[in-house]
């Protein structure tokens, strides 16, 4: 049997890294189409958000479906005269209701709750100051997030390895990438 080609070997590596890429191409995206603070809020938020469903629900693959269905609240909040951080709030506590009702993990459900109040505080203050410190806030605690998405990336905990991964090269490059365009502008 022959040894695989370097072709192979590289093919092989860049299917494996899918996650990476699609984080990249997200983030390389909303750059170049013009985030702003409060784009950078709302995708902390809705991360946040998402781990909190796959903890609630106790299933971590479900935690590609809830970017959809987070990005669903947030249109739906505004579509309806809400804002989308009282929808994305609802629907957090709510879901913290299922996952006690479902007796998932109390530690997982926890620390994601807690998750969710911190990344969304942040969130929340980026888009109620100026709009060049909202920035900075929301930028800096998108960047932070990739610690948490690093944390269960490794421990393979409570989510998809894939999201997580996905996550990490979202959240590093479009929150400091953001700050560095706001100020180079």
């Amino acid at each position: 049997m022959s040894a695989p080609s370097p072709a192979a070997d590289r093919r092989r590596f860049v299917l494996h890294r899918w996650p990476t890429a699609l984080g990249l191409a997200v983030a390389v995206l909303s750059l170049v189409t013009g985030s702003n603070e409060e784009s950078l809020a709302i995708t902390l938020a809705v991360a946040a958000v998402c781990y909190l469903a796959a903890a609630a629900l106790g299933r971590p693959w479900t935690v590609w479906p809830a970017v959809l269905g987070g990005s669903l609240v947030v249109v739906v909040s505004e579509l309806i005269g809400t804002p989308w951080w009282a929808g994305l709030g609802g629907t957090a506590v709510v879901l913290v209701v299922v996952g006690l009702a479902l007796r998932v993990s109390r530690p997982a459900l926890l620390a994601q709750a807690l998750a969710v109040a911190g990344f969304g505080g942040a969130a929340v203050i980026a888009v109620f100051i100026a709009p060049q410190t909202g920035v900075i806030v929301a930028g800096l605690a998108l960047a932070s997030h990739a610690i948490w998405d690093a944390i269960h990336l490794r421990r393979k905990l409570v989510v998809a390895p894939s999201l997580a991964e996905a996550c990490i090269f979202l959240d590093v490059p479009l929150g400091l990438g953001l700050i560095i365009l706001t100020y180079v502008n």
